[in-house]
């Protein structure tokens, strides 16, 4: 069919195709049908292809974990009313990750506003506006790619995250002039792709302050999974012997199998020790937010020193003061300090570093003693960390990790780097902590990466969210793997109960549910799974099996350390008073 320019749908298509988009995540609806019929007529063919989701929310979750597991932009779709507004949790949680989304709206036509017409009525571009970098409406054909290209160039830009744009149906369904085609720029016309660099003076001052550090410690965060820095971070830390952990965010920023890594659970002896005795923290792209106990006492030492470097400068400072604040890209910022510390740091600095990386490094290897003990027990239900252990011991070195819960989520961290993480290969929504993400993100990163094993380990409350999108996994064939660690609770709520309201638990007991029988019921392997030493037999068959799977695990209702110690920085903050 002609991919000439004959409608607002072609265009989007034209101008998505120019960034390499090949994948849209949603559902289809009335207004959207352009889009879809572009798609159709030609698109595919030019290497553009939509994904058929059974909820929009899960299709926006489906974009966000394409554009982590890529690095590139997520595109999801929400027709006018309903679409758009199931589209918020989605948006919401990618909002808060940073994760570059253009989110696509439809709208009615202006001249059927106030008349009640069906799904209309609903200012979209108010309820987008707290979850989203930007909110465009485009009412004419002509107007779409200096929108569409602004777009994208906010999402990509930055601190990365979501965009809002609205087609009202005008702008879909009429057609275009001839000289539209002269707005369908190519990408390097309209955004720059080159990465921001830190203030040399700002540098150059960090590295008097390392001048001075006898125990430097490196944080690395989402801004340098977002920059592709992992290469320049591993060489920093590696050629200095300066001792890193990451956050969940950051993980396989710096690979567990290298010699200065401590850890990405903060909770662990050394990254604690850590916390506790650095006198200099360089922090790349971190958030110093619950996920990092806000830097505050009596975790974090309140005399040292921070070095801050992010893209964003709203972050600098932010829950912790700084001695200096670096803005920029982090791969860039770290190779002006490469530079800057092979011309200027003494030699001899290595050397003290290196005793102090090695303290660190055997209080981590005490701790991996110490969490291999979970393999005695011989609990029945099975604690939930020996679920944990069995399922990451089983697995590959480069499987995709999907988390989706609450304390199933929590109880991983301790075993999350027990085999090497790269980069772009572990995906959790950490600053939402949104349920419901499990399904979803894993179809995605299975069409990402269709030649590596994609597992999501989550709680059973957590997987009924979505669960509908185990047939979008079978009807699209990815033999995901879904493992279920069940306790018949809202467990993380109902750990708040058991400590702080005297057991008087309320509306977080679930009856037993044969989740392996729902699965299979939608064309999937189902299996359940009461013992431990079962999970890897079950794993095994599940993959065998070739098809999407649900292994069904019976664990222990237990309270996660970390939500102790959240539980008493609340306390610390006066919210009981």
């Amino acid at each position: 069919m002609s991919n000439q320019i004959l409608n607002g749908g072609d265009l989007i298509v034209k101008i998505l195709l120019k960034e390499g988009v090949s994948k849209i995540f949603g559902l289809v609806g009335g207004e959207l049908l352009k889009i879809y019929d572009a798609i159709e007529r030609w698109g595919r063919e030019q290497g553009i292809d939509t994904i058929m989701v059974r909820h929009e929310q899960a299709g926006g979750h489906m974009a966000d974990a394409w554009a982590r597991a890529t690095g590139e932009i997520g595109i999801c779709m929400g027709t006018v009313g309903p679409g758009v507004t199931h589209l918020v949790p989605a948006v919401a949680t990618a909002n808060a990750d940073s994760i570059p989304l253009l989110v696509i709206g439809a709208q009615i036509g202006r001249m059927f506003e106030d008349t009640g017409i069906l799904q209309g009525g609903i200012d979209q571009v108010a309820l987008m506006k707290p979850i989203t970098k930007a909110q465009i409406q485009v009412e004419e054909p002509n107007e779409i790619p200096k929108a569409l290209q602004k777009a994208i160039r906010i999402a990509l830009s930055g601190r990365r995250g979501p965009v809002y744009i609205e087609f009202r149906e005008t702008a879909l369904v009429r057609n275009a002039t001839e000289d539209v085609n002269k707005k369908l720029l190519n990408p390097e016309k309209y955004r720059s792709f080159n990465k921001p660099v830190g203030e040399l003076e700002d540098i150059k001052f960090a590295v008097e302050i390392l001048k001075n550090a006898k125990k430097p410690l490196i944080i690395a965060g989402g801004g340098v999974i977002a920059s592709e820095a992992s290469n320049e971070l591993t060489l920093l830390s590696e050629t200095y012997v300066i001792p890193s952990g990451t956050t969940i965010n950051g993980i396989g920023s710096i690979r567990s199998d290298k010699k200065t890594f401590l850890d990405s659970y903060l909770i662990n002896a050394s990254y604690r020790t850590a916390a506790s005795e650095a006198d200099v923290v360089i922090s790349f792209g971190c958030k110093w937010d619950y996920s990092l106990f806000y830097g505050a006492p009596p975790l974090w030492n309140q005399d040292q020193k921070v070095i801050q470097i992010d893209i964003d400068p709203k972050e600098i400072g932010k829950n912790r003061p700084i001695e200096v604040g670096i803005i920029g890209d982090c791969k860039a910022v770290i190779k002006q300090l490469l530079h800057e510390m092979e011309e200027n740091l003494p030699k001899n600095k290595i050397t003290e570093w290196t005793e102090w990386n090695n303290y660190l490094q055997e209080i981590k290897q005490n701790q991996l003693c110490s969490n291999l003990k979970i393999l005695d027990s011989k609990k029945s239900p099975m604690k939930p960390e020996r679920l944990v252990y069995e399922l990451f011991d089983f697995i590959p070195d480069d499987a995709q990790i999907v988390l989706d819960g609450g304390d199933i989520v929590v109880f991983s961290y301790k075993f999350i780097n027990h085999k090497p993480r790269s980069p772009r290969s572990t995906f959790f929504p950490i600053s939402m902590g949104h349920l419901g993400i499990g399904i979803p993100y894993s179809i995605a990163v299975k069409i990402a990466k269709p030649d590596k094993l994609v597992v999501c380990l989550t709680g059973d409350g957590s997987f009924l969210f979505n669960v509908q999108e185990l047939e979008t996994a079978a009807r699209l064939n990815l033999p995901i793997i879904i493992v279920i660690a069940n306790n018949c609770a809202w467990g993380m709520i109902k750990s708040n109960q058991k400590k702080g309201f005297g057991k008087r638990y309320c509306d977080v007991d679930f009856p037993p549910i044969d989740y392996s029988g729902i699965a299979r019921g939608f064309g999937c392997y189902g299996e359940k799974v009461e013992k431990p030493e079962d999970i890897k037999h079950a794993i095994k068959r599940a993959i065998d099996s070739k098809k999407p799977a649900v292994i069904d695990v019976d664990i222990a209702f237990e309270t996660p350390t970390p939500m102790r110690f959240l539980a008493q920085y609340k306390k610390n903050m006066g919210l009981f008073g």
